[in-house]
């Protein structure tokens, strides 16, 4: 699947997403990963699931509000978050994306291509396997040195999840929790944040795209143990931590800090 088809459905969404108004804050269900599906949420899959469906293709869609579709009998999985960051786009808050991951088999190490579209300004993120990640076509590559200049968490339960990471938060220069965690992982392979952590066991379809930018761009991608996460199985189900950095040296102090805990 060509990244050309990938940005044309950005388009799309881009046209029609900034468009809806903030302030819809009811829910219309909840979607196959358990979540709440808010308006905003259906429309932008309503848009991806029709673009994928236009080119023709064979596929397994995993999207977060759907679930599970094979489209012409099934082929290499595609998945979807719609909206990552639905609570800040129906607060009104803008810091919100569209992530899209192919997959040529099924576990995350099998990701051959990512994009993420940023809903709010039109920034454009692309990576395929081997390639290289680029942002609105300028090739990106992640920090080089190793201070700690602006560390991203996000958090599903604070209560239980900000104590594991102080030990690292204490030692960055600003810390943000900014609700969009393909956003966060784009903007880390740009080189604009320094680390991102989650503690709370994530699903694949919130981080693949993210994951293909970061190792493109140079990066270091593992859980907070420190282990691989290439072998976990792509699916709707919650499967592990995640700790992202701009190369080894900040990952391995990171995790330094991390077992303070």
């Amino acid at each position: 699947m060509e990244i050309k088809l990938l940005r044309n459905i950005g388009k799309r969404l881009l046209k029609k997403i900034p468009l809806i108004k903030k302030g819809i804050k009811s829910a219309i269900g909840i979607g196959a990963s358990g979540d709440k599906t808010y308006p905003i949420d259906k429309i932008a899959e309503d848009i991806i699931i029709s673009g994928l469906d236009e080119s023709g293709e064979a596929m397994t869609i995993v999207s977060e509000e759907l679930g599970i579709k094979d489209i012409k009998g099934g082929g290499k999985k595609i998945l979807i978050d719609p909206i990552d960051g639905s609570r800040n786009a129906v607060s009104g808050i803008p810091f919100f994306c569209t992530s899209i991951a192919v997959v040529d088999g099924n576990t995350v190490g099998d990701i051959e291509s990512a994009y993420v579209v940023n809903l709010i300004n039109g920034d454009e993120f692309w990576a395929e396997r081997g390639k290289g990640a680029f942002l609105n076509g300028e090739r990106m590559n992640t920090q080089k040195d190793d201070n700690f200049y602006f560390i991203a968490y996000e958090t599903q339960t604070p209560h239980e999840d900000i104590p594991r990471i102080i030990p690292l938060l204490a030692e960055s220069r600003k810390t943000r929790c900014l609700g969009a965690t393909a956003l966060d992982l784009a903007y880390l392979a740009y080189g604009a944040i320094s680390i991102f952590v989650s503690p709370s066991p994530s699903r694949s379809f919130d981080f693949a795209g993210g994951w293909l930018l970061v190792k493109e761009a140079g990066g270091i991608f593992t859980d907070m143990n420190g282990n691989s996460i290439e072998t976990i199985e792509v699916s709707l189900k919650k499967s592990t931590s995640l700790l992202a950095s701009g190369n080894e040296r900040l990952h391995e102090k990171a995790l330094r800090l991390l077992s303070r805990t």
